[in-house]
């Protein structure tokens, strides 16, 4: 008896507050929610890989739902007209980023380029890595270093073919010329051999974590009971690490000096001449923040992408042959594929939109946070609200996408054509104020890299069966099977990798 009061005292409760909590979400007018038990909210609902399910716990609610993670108040968006009153008619209103306890201790204390506050500091690191990386003039100085590395990573494949019979271990081929071509292109003096595989191994590990929330930040009153020092004292081994090969890198090229060429300055050698006129401003922490923003931002999510792309081509061989037939016919036997001519290589282009659809490269955008109360899709969004937009949710949405689960590469054929009706229906480098500045330096990394792979190579299968697609946790959505892929040299054009 004594048990069946206590059942049905905590039923009655948890009804009497779910149906308290629609009242006030009606009365407020604020976005419907799913079921959420009082303190914890919807946090019983979470488990990887988030951006699923987020999409299935709101499916039932709408494209517009206000959840709670804690304490924290969450606004997910899962349709393009939400995303486009988020991002383009509130920008500034959500041009701020969360404060999470990550973004502290990788961060600077929220200062770097991706933490950073809607402000002078933030305008001033976008400013800086827009002119000096990613103009169109910059991404012209830099395109030899592209081409040298890729025609390495060529080389390197060729190599591997000799001793492990066809067979190679392309994922870490891709991340490693990845890191290096963003390595050369920041710092005249970079990392090598072991100290670049250590660093590797910080940076996938950073990424796993920063960005994800801890239990300090849906629950702030941790921080009194001493959860918050528990917390910086499991990170801090990582942001140790991370800050000693930082550092050296640092010292290492102030004792490299500064080139009086300026078309050969690295990133980091033209903000050290920044350093002498304005020290207040550019300071070491400043300097190696940006810098460690842009490699873990050009790094793994450009090798993720080639890597997903092949993936599918192999699963997919005649997207793979039309492809190869597209650069053979546009491209010829007698060259190779340079940046210039990426243009004229709309299919290879359609293939890597349709792989940032499938698996986009955030499949979450970065956290954004309203500054001031608004109106989104007619509801109140409270001021200090976490905005979620999942982009993954919008490019595989039946609603917006015809058989969006499937690989077809000529869905984006002509999408030029349309571009701005596509602008929030399709968002792999997110939009607004706070969208990736390095959307060109990708795509030109990726188009090169990929259009070499298959201009060079013939691919297949490693086995009969398809490669495995599934997903492992992280920021940049990896493949948990890192691709292994046999191949084979395409003969027309040994000669020309051979004077290359």
């Amino acid at each position: 008896m004594t048990v069946f009061l206590i059942i049905s005292s905590i039923t009655i409760l948890l009804l009497s507050y779910y149906l308290l909590q629609g009242l006030v979400c009606k009365l407020r007018n604020i976005p419907p929610s799913p079921f959420a038990f009082p303190i914890i909210g919807h946090l019983h609902h979470l488990k990887d890989p988030l951006h699923q399910t987020l999409y299935k716990i709101t499916n039932k609610v709408g494209p517009v739902s206000f959840l709670h993670f804690g304490q924290r108040r969450i606004l997910h968006v899962t349709s393009p007209s939400a995303a486009e009153e988020c991002l383009r008619e509130n920008d500034i209103v959500f041009a701020n980023r969360p404060r999470l306890l990550t973004g502290a201790i990788f961060g600077y204390n929220w200062k770097t380029l991706i933490w950073a506050p809607y402000g002078n500091l933030w305008r001033n690191l976008r400013r800086i890595s827009t002119i000096h990386i990613f103009s169109l003039h910059s991404l012209q100085l830099s395109s030899g270093i592209r081409s040298e590395e890729v025609m390495s990573l060529i080389h390197r494949i060729s190599r591997e073919l000799e001793r492990e019979n066809r067979t190679v271990h392309i994922g870490e081929a891709l991340f490693e010329m990845s890191q290096k071509v963003m390595m050369r292109v920041l710092a005249e003096e970079g990392l090598k051999g072991e100290e670049a595989k250590r660093f590797r191994n910080v940076i996938e590990e950073i990424m796993r974590v920063e960005g994800s929330s801890t239990i300090v930040d849906v629950f702030p009153w941790l921080r009194y009971l001493g959860v918050k020092q528990r917390l910086w004292r499991r990170f801090r081994g990582l942001a140790e690490e991370k800050e000693k090969i930082l550092d050296d890198l640092l010292e290492k090229n102030k004792c490299q000096g500064i080139s009086s060429n300026r078309l050969q300055k690295a990133f980091i050698q033209v903000l050290l001449s920044l350093q002498k006129s304005e020290p207040e401003f550019y300071t070491d922490e400043m300097i190696k923040g940006l810098f460690q923003v842009l490699l873990l931002a050009g790094t793994d999510t450009s090798a993720g992408t080639i890597e997903w792309a092949l993936s599918l081509l192999l699963n997919n061989p005649m997207v793979l042959k039309k492809a190869q037939y597209e650069i053979a016919s546009q491209i010829g036997h007698d060259q190779l594929i340079e940046e210039s001519d990426l243009s004229h290589l709309p299919y290879l282009r359609s293939i890597i939109y349709e792989t940032l659809r499938l698996y986009p490269a955030a499949p979450l955008l970065i956290p954004h946070e309203s500054s001031e109360k608004c109106v989104i899709a007619g509801y109140n969004i409270p001021r200090g609200t976490m905005l979620l937009v999942n982009v993954w949710a919008i490019h595989n949405n039946p609603n917006y996408w015809a058989e969006p689960e499937k690989f077809r590469p000529e869905r984006f054929q002509g999408m030029e054509k349309d571009e701005e009706q596509m602008k929030y229906k399709f968002m792999p480098f997110g939009s607004g104020r706070r969208a990736c500045p390095g959307e060109g330096m990708a795509m030109r990394m990726v188009g090169l890299t990929l259009g070499l792979l298959l201009q060079y190579f013939k691919w297949e299968r490693p086995g009969p069966e398809l490669v495995d697609m599934g997903v492992k946790n992280g920021l940049s959505m990896p493949k948990a099977q890192p691709l292994r892929a046999r191949c084979q040299p395409n003969k027309s054009m040994a000669h020309l990798i051979s004077q290359a």
